[in-house]
């Protein structure tokens, strides 16, 4: 997938089309032609350059209706499990298919992963973001999780659910052993209801940890924590099956 940048940094998507800016359009022949580390000309001068998406490029600009879980947070799941090429992974609370895309974009070809959503719509759209990024191993299911899980020896399953604790028992049967289950909730009390079923369960290394943001801003006459900073977004559960 390529994708066009303008002057300001601004992206969009590339479509073998003609293009239509407030910079003025390119033509569809150029469109097609362009490909990543061509620049682009419209036709009042404006320059874009071509690149080729890459995830973050890709979800950044896909189609969606809900909001997605943080790059931020993202890292930390795949870092916290382990999560790697060939890997088999379970994805609950779809949305948009933001985070079973990273999933799927860091188990390679090699590996699965499997998405389950229980809204119709949200999995339509999933399903549609994942075929336009061209990503053969994600898979979406308009399924309700809590009812079971179909796959089994999976190595990571992750919940984005308001009652994860419902999913606890069912992901103690379909991880393997070695495999970790993790969560993502906004809610402190979340959080203690969720640990008190994975001990029920038999699950090891309990953590729960949180993630602020705060980028830096380097100028001429300093250097300083930039005002504005990404926050509290949820709490990051991790237990494993030993």
């Amino acid at each position: 997938m390529r994708i066009l940048m303008d002057e300001r940094g601004k992206k969009y998507i590339a479509r073998d089309e003609e293009f239509h800016t407030n910079f003025g359009f390119i033509t569809k022949e150029d469109m097609e032609n362009g490909k990543p580390g061509d620049i682009l000309k419209t036709h009042l001068g404006h320059e874009f350059k071509v690149l080729k998406a890459n995830i973050n490029d890709y979800i950044d600009l896909m189609e969606r209706k809900c909001s997605i879980i943080l790059p931020k947070d993202i890292g930390i799941i795949t870092a916290f499990t382990g999560m790697g090429s060939g890997d088999r992974v379970i994805d609950a609370g779809t949305g948009a298919g933001a985070t079973a895309l990273h999933f799927g974009n860091i188990v390679g070809k090699e590996g699965e992963v499997n998405s389950y959503e229980i809204r119709e719509d949200f999995t339509e759209i999933a399903k549609r973001n994942v075929e336009n990024f061209g990503l053969e191993n994600v898979h979406i299911k308009c399924k309700d999780i809590t009812e079971g899980i179909e796959e089994k020896d999976v190595d990571v399953i992750f919940l984005d659910l308001p009652r994860p604790w419902d999913v606890v028992e069912h992901a103690k049967e379909a991880l393997k052993i070695g495999g970790y289950i993790a969560t993502y909730a906004p809610y402190i009390e979340q959080v203690q209801v969720l640990h008190k079923v994975l001990k029920k369960f038999g699950f090891s290394d309990l953590n729960t940890v949180e993630c602020n943001l705060r980028e830096i801003e380097v100028k001429a006459k300093g250097t300083r924590p930039k005002t504005r900073a990404v926050g509290h977004t949820g709490y990051l559960t991790f237990a494993r099956n030993l």
